[in-house]
């Protein structure tokens, strides 16, 4: 019997209001319902985003009372998902960074490999932080290293495609310690690890110059450091395990 497949679009929300429905009317076209997590706003963003579930139709609104950070709202965003039947979402940050165009490119390639975590990475502009730029860089470098595998190109961008089941997975096994900044790097490290292919394509950012950023550098980054850090011991463990599957793809051609 062949599997029916469901796609959706995961939005977490927080302190970016104002620029969620110009985000919301360009994923519109695509047909598909539009979790929107409202991740503990103040009362002027929450007034923007309830206009928005308001005004259309497609999209789900899911409340959290308070701050948690990005990863407990695209958690919160996954469950809806599961409750909705759908078998996989996008995520896209609420910002306006990503290039929504490339959603439908992103979704002809889960389509066609519904198993894989279709991921993206950055095409900056010329205004990108050079901060960023060279930042995003050294945490490639070490995603490269605790996944023993090149496939992921960026792990930090907000832009990406899960197999919904697959997600879950990890959320019932606990794999996901990360709740914020860290938490693009920790679920794919994780996926990644549970065996989940992942397919790399690019999608444009931009930053602009008005842009609310939600980063706190100091702490932030030591979050991200953590999160690395235990990685790492959790890369030890599976060592044999990742070694000795990255050498069999090598014998399959790179499967």
């Amino acid at each position: 019997m062949t599997k029916t497949y469901r796609w959706g679009i995961v939005v977490p929300v927080y302190n970016h209001g104002a620029a969620l429905e110009n985000v919301v009317k360009q994923l519109l076209c695509y047909d598909v319902p539009i979790i929107v997590v409202d991740d503990g706003n103040d009362d002027a963003n929450k007034a923007h985003i309830s206009r928005v579930a308001q005004n259309y139709n497609q999209v789900v609104l899911v409340t959290r009372a308070k701050n948690g950070g990005k990863g407990r709202a695209m958690n919160d965003g996954v469950r809806k998902a599961h409750e909705l039947g759908l078998t996989h979402i996008l995520q896209i940050d609420s910002d306006g960074q990503h290039d929504a165009s490339r959603v439908e490119r992103f979704l002809s390639i889960s389509q066609n490999n519904p198993k894989a975590l279709v991921c993206g990475y950055p095409e900056y502009d010329k205004d990108a932080p050079k901060k960023r730029v060279n930042g995003r860089k050294v945490a490639n470098f070490f995603v490269m290293v605790v996944t023993l595998s090149k496939s992921i190109k960026d792990a930090m961008i907000g832009f990406r495609i899960y197999p919904v089941e697959s997600y879950c997975k990890c959320l019932n096994g606990h794999a996901i310690l990360d709740g914020r900044m860290g938490y693009d790097i920790d679920i794919l490290v994780h996926l990644s690890w549970a065996g989940v292919p992942v397919i790399s394509e690019s999608v444009k950012v931009s930053y602009p110059s008005d842009g609310i950023s939600n980063f706190r550098i100091f702490f932030d980054n030591v979050r991200i450091s953590l999160t690395y850090a235990r990685l790492c011991i959790g890369m030890f463990v599976r060592f044999p395990f990742l070694l000795g599957r990255n050498i069999k793809r090598l014998v399959n051609g790179g499967k």
